[in-house]
């Protein structure tokens, strides 16, 4: 059980902490719904509540705004190890590109950049 002290500590330092944000953001809150609100420094007024639904069509953009975010994730950190690591590292890159470009032509064909 000495193994896990330190463990059952870290669990209840933090279950602590989290249980005093969360009474403080409370004790701190206005009593408003975040319908009501409008947003900060939006500009111009909302036509819709933001808990409105979104058309169907906003997703496969979405996931493939989302699959060039990751690629860019991955890519910066390896611009750093590329010299180091070597020729393994960029058939890795390439592999992940490969597959990432699999999908975004699995989406070109599927119609998701058509707008009509």
């Amino acid at each position: 059980m000495s193994n896990w002290g330190p463990v059952l500590v870290l669990l209840g330092v933090v279950t602590g902490g989290v249980m005093a944000l969360y009474g403080w953001s409370s004790w701190l809150a206005l009593g408003r719904t975040p319908i009501e609100v409008n947003p900060f420094s939006g500009g111009l007024t909302p036509r819709e509540h933001a808990f409105s639904r979104f058309h169907v069509r906003w997703y496969p953009i979405t996931m493939i705004f989302l699959a060039f975010d990751m690629e860019m994730l991955f890519m910066y950190p390896w611009v750093k190890v590329v010299s180091d690591v070597g020729t393994s590292a960029v058939v890795e890159m390439f592999l992940f590109l490969g597959i990432l470009f699999a999908g975004v032509g699995y989406a070109w064909r599927e119609g998701a950049f058509r707008w009509a």
